[in-house]
């Protein structure tokens, strides 16, 4: 956990690709396992495919801080089309480490990345969503591919937890949890540590 057991997240995403609703889920789970958790998007032109950036806080104590992220201890990247065209890697503290969606390794992203030096991680986050749930929904394998990076939900509770989620969520259409349990447990397996 980060100085202050507060851990601080900035998701960046395009429309459509749930990087706000992997966002609320791990808000949803974080606090089940009694954490203080906050979690919100920033509004900018809401359209399909225009880049969003959504927010978690979670910490052990109430936070009294009621504003966006400026220096995350984690970044996840869910469109690595992304990488061109934002500063991913802007204020993220130096002890901190960025998930990026892409079939390429850690070390073959650094290029990328001028400037950071810090932790890479990354996952082939459509492959493994298309290859479980039929369709390219990234924001499942990023949301567990961050459990596993950042440690700030228990991962094995993190599958307890967001299986009951899911069954409230889904349910009317119980068919798509195994999918996305399938895909969150692949995702814990296959993140690239850089």
């Amino acid at each position: 956990m980060a100085t202050n057991d507060m851990v601080e997240i900035r998701w960046h995403g395009r429309g459509g690709q749930g990087a706000k609703s992997a966002c609320m889920l791990l808000a949803d789970v974080a606090a089940l396992q009694g954490k203080f958790v906050q979690g919100f998007p920033e509004y900018g032109p809401e359209r399909m495919g225009a880049p969003i950036t959504a927010y978690n806080r979670i910490s052990e104590k109430r936070c009294s801080i009621h504003s966006n992220i400026y220096y995350p201890d984690y970044v996840v990247v869910v469109d690595e089309t992304l990488l061109d065209s934002v500063d991913v890697t802007g204020g993220l503290k130096e002890g901190g480490g960025i998930i990026i969606n892409t079939p390429s390794s850690p070390q073959e992203i650094r290029s990328r990345l001028p400037g950071w030096a810090g932790k890479i991680c990354t996952i082939d986050a459509r492959r493994i969503s298309e290859e479980n749930l039929g369709r390219n929904f990234p924001n499942t394998p990023m949301l567990a591919a961050l459990v596993k990076v950042s440690g700030v939900v228990e991962p094995e509770q993190f599958l307890v937890d967001i299986e009951e989620s899911f069954q409230q969520k889904f349910a009317t259409k119980p068919q798509v949890i195994e999918g996305n349990m399938l895909t969150l447990k692949k995702s814990l397996e296959e993140v690239q540590l850089g």
